[in-house]
């Protein structure tokens, strides 16, 4: 497939303060957007598309591909700390196509030896059976989108699996090899009580699964649900779900380690926490979002052309658009991330990311720090549990 490359990535910000060069810089990940659901969900704001009955594998690989071509500059001779395919549902694709996928993307870039590589997938008996041969090609770690396993809620969420079939997929992915899996669950979902959402965390749990993201429904714009919202449960009830959630995670030896992510003890997810850490990440697919440094200090957020039609157009350029970022937006960027991790980042990497002097944070550290809302810790940059709460209003202080 021949892409067209006459277009000149969009830079915005103009003239830049001299901001120092980065001492190295840092670890290095894919993402990989794999736009294509059998059904749109009335709560999902991400972009996605309803598949036709026969996806176009070969020539969306082909594009991925020489989609990656475009921003081979940006490695720099670093090696992939991880793959992560999202969606959409990557699950619908074939294994024959991701093996020639991550084939092609190995060619480009080595792996380390210890990549982490993970793959979305749904519950469905139609994924459930690809399971073994996605670990064969050395996808190891998957995300299960449950969300429910009560029917009534799945049917309000819009899936198309079952109860039966979210447990199913858990039991499968072990089968197929897969020690480390996350299962993705919601809460604060429509006219659900607190016990309804216990009940779904201890199903959850009692499949051991090394990783949950339980995290609250919210509704988005441009969703069916914003347009049509149904009935959540009343504030009192999502504070106490929330509560009672988390010690239940905690009793059963799930740490919370950022806003909505648990895990077992030493299973994180590294791709996850390279986003959360500011580390660099290509991103490539319809509506693909990546951030990519410079050993000059240049910072540089992407965005790929989001319509799968125009992505796999010849005759249009993958890239929609580019931005570097400036000194005065950095401070924010690498807090809103950082500081969603219940034990923030060491204070060194701000520097080593960024570019800048970290005492430049020091005004609104200590205002941070004297409400409450940061640990007073010179090494660590972390909120505090009040912090964590009213995250918002914690970032609103280290806006320019």
């Amino acid at each position: 497939m021949t892409q067209n490359t006459s277009a000149q990535p969009l830079i915005l910000g103009g003239a830049q303060t001299p901001r120092a060069a980065l001492p190295h810089l840092p670890p290095l990940a894919l993402y990989i957007h794999i736009p294509w659901c059998v059904r749109k969900c009335p709560y999902c704001d991400f972009n996605s598309h309803t598949a036709s009955k026969v996806l176009p594998e070969e020539e969306y690989v082909d594009a991925l591909l020489a989609d990656l071509d475009q921003d081979l500059h940006a490695v720099y001779d670093r090696e992939l700390s991880s793959i992560f395919f999202g969606g959409g549902t990557p699950s619908l694709f074939s294994a024959a196509a991701l093996g020639r996928l991550l084939k092609g993307v190995e060619a480009r870039i080595p792996f380390a030896s210890d990549i982490e590589i993970t793959l979305e997938a749904n519950p469905g008996t139609f994924e459930q059976e690809k399971f073994v041969a996605y670990r064969k090609l050395g996808i190891n770690r998957l995300s299960i989108g449950i969300q429910s396993f009560q029917q009534e809620k799945l049917e309000a969420l819009g899936r198309i699996h079952n109860g039966d079939e979210a447990v199913r997929a858990a039991d499968m992915a072990r089968q197929a090899g897969f020690d480390n899996f996350n299962l993705d669950l919601m809460h604060g979902l429509p006219d659900q009580s607190l016990d309804d959402a216990l009940d779904d965390l201890r199903q959850a749990i009692a499949l051991k699964p090394t990783h949950l993201s339980w995290y609250q429904l919210t509704l988005e714009p441009n969703t069916v649900f914003w347009n049509q919202p149904p009935t959540l449960p009343e504030d009192d009830t999502l504070w106490d779900i929330q509560e009672a959630g988390q010690a239940l995670l905690a009793e059963h030896g799930y740490a919370q380690y950022e806003v909505s992510a648990y895990a077992q003890s030493g299973r994180p997810a590294r791709h996850n926490l390279n986003y959360w850490s500011f580390g660099d990440f290509i991103g490539i697919g319809a509506g693909a979002h990546g951030k990519l440094s410079h050993p000059d200090g240049r910072i540089v957020r992407t965005w790929k052309t989001r319509a799968p039609k125009d992505y796999l157009n010849p005759t249009k350029s993958f890239q929609a658009g580019a931005k570097e970022l400036t000194n005065e937006e950095l401070p924010f960027e690498f807090l809103m991330n950082a500081l969603r991790l219940t034990d923030g980042v060491e204070a060194r990497l701000y520097a080593e990311r960024t570019g800048l002097d970290l005492a430049s944070l020091d005004e609104a550290r200590t205002d941070a720090e004297q409400s409450g809302l940061m640990q007073v810790e010179p090494s660590r940059l972390a909120a505090t549990d009040r912090g964590q709460l009213f995250l918002n209003d914690l970032l609103q202080k280290f806006l320019s």
